[in-house]
């Protein structure tokens, strides 16, 4: 999570910068698109499989959404990102391979000071998580997952309609595993995810 963590401090550093002159108002009827790079913690004890220990290792990938605001304060984002191709280990096996994991989040977003010219333009999110899996081991099948999920953000203008962006998430994303259509173990993870980027609104 280092990198990850010193790219939004950067974002954020470059925005209070760059934003000395800039103010960004959210209005009801805005609508904005969102590209970035993340990378998502799964944290441990994510499962098991045959009764072994599940570990899900943590990946990085790009990002990106698009929303709209029903009133200054209130707006709809749906996102996503790239598959996160997450390496597996077990506690007896060791290596089993890897998952890819494509996760899509539709969340209602809080802006407190929308309509309100800001430089900073903070968010609070929550919302529901869908997250399917692919890729796995043969004779794996992993079922799709359905979740809540919870995000805080901010976007720093750096003029009328562009803005830098950091972001932190956190799902709740469960799912059984089977083989030859038995449950053979479950996949548990709590991702948190965090990143930066920029915001452009319209």
């Amino acid at each position: 999570m280092r990198n990850v963590k010193l790219i939004s401090a950067a974002v954020m550093t470059a925005g209070f910068v760059l934003a000395s002159q800039a103010a960004l108002a959210y209005n009801a009827g805005d609508a904005f698109v969102r590209g970035g790079y993340a990378k998502t913690d799964t944290g441990s004890g994510n499962g098991n499989i045959a009764g072994d220990s599940l570990n899900v290792q943590n990946e990085s990938g790009f990002t990106f959404g698009a929303g709209y605001l029903f009133t200054d304060k209130v707006g709809l984002e749906l996102n996503s990102s790239e598959k996160f191709e997450h390496e597996l280990n077990t506690d007896l096996a060791g290596g089993i391979g890897s998952i890819d994991r494509l996760p899509v989040n539709l969340l209602v977003n809080y802006y407190p000071l929308g309509g309100m010219d800001s430089r900073v333009q903070p968010y609070v999110g929550a919302g529901l998580n869908y997250t399917r899996f692919s890729g796995e081991p043969s004779d794996v099948d992993v079922k799709a997952s359905y979740g809540a999920i919870g995000q805080v953000g901010v976007d720093l203008a750096v003029t009328d309609n562009v803005s830098l962006n950091s972001f932190a998430s956190y799902a709740d994303v469960s799912s059984d595993i089977r083989t030859g259509g038995d449950t053979v173990g479950k996949v548990d993870m709590d991702p948190l995810t965090v990143g930066g980027g920029v915001t452009l609104r319209f």
